[in-house]
C-alpha cells in the first residue's frame, strides 16, 4: 500500500505542477490582454482539474479517507513524507497564482466598468433626497 500511495502522490505532484503551469500561462494572457488565449487557458485548466480530481479519488481509495498526516506517521517513510510536503508546497503556489489571476481579472473588470460609466453615464436626472444628498 505504501508504494501505491507514493506512486499516486507522485502522479498528483505532476498533475498539480501541470496546473501551476496552466495558471502561469493564464497569468501571461491576462497581462497582455489576450482574450482568445485566456479562453483557451480555461479549457486547459478544466482538463488538468479533471486529472487532479481523478488522482485524488485514487488516493482517497487507498487511504480510506484517513488523514495523510496519520498515514505518514504510521508508515514512517522518508520518501512518502518528502512527497507529501512537496505536494503541500505546490498547492500553496497554485492557490497564490489562482488568487493573483483572480485579482487581476477583477481589477481589469473594475477598470472596464469605470471607463464604460465615463463613456456612457447614467441618463436619469439627479435629484436630492431628504438629507440633501444626490440620489444616484
Amino acid at each position: 500500500m505504501k508504494d501505491k500511495l507514493n506512486n499516486v502522490i507522485i502522479q498528483e505532484i505532476e498533475a498539480i505542477g501541470n496546473l501551476l503551469l496552466r495558471l502561469e500561462e493564464q497569468h501571461k494572457c491576462i497581462i497582455v490582454n489576450d482574450i482568445f488565449g485566456l479562453e483557451a487557458c480555461v479549457n486547459k485548466i478544466k482538463e488538468v482539474n479533471k486529472n487532479i480530481a481523478h488522482m485524488e479519488v485514487e488516493r482517497r481509495k487507498l487511504t480510506e479517507s484517513r488523514s495523510m498526516r496519520s498515514i505518514i506517521e504510521e508508515f514512517k517513510d522518508e520518501e512518502l513524507e518528502k512527497n507529501y510536503y512537496k505536494i503541500n508546497n505546490l498547492l500553496q503556489e497554485v492557490v497564490l497564482q489562482k488568487d493573483t489571476n483572480e485579482l487581476l481579472i477583477k481589477q481589469g473588470l473594475s477598470f472596464t466598468n469605470r471607463i464604460l460609466n465615463v463613456l456612457n453615464p447614467a441618463r436619469e436626472t439627479k435629484t436630492y433626497n431628504a438629507y440633501g444628498k444626490v440620489k444616484k
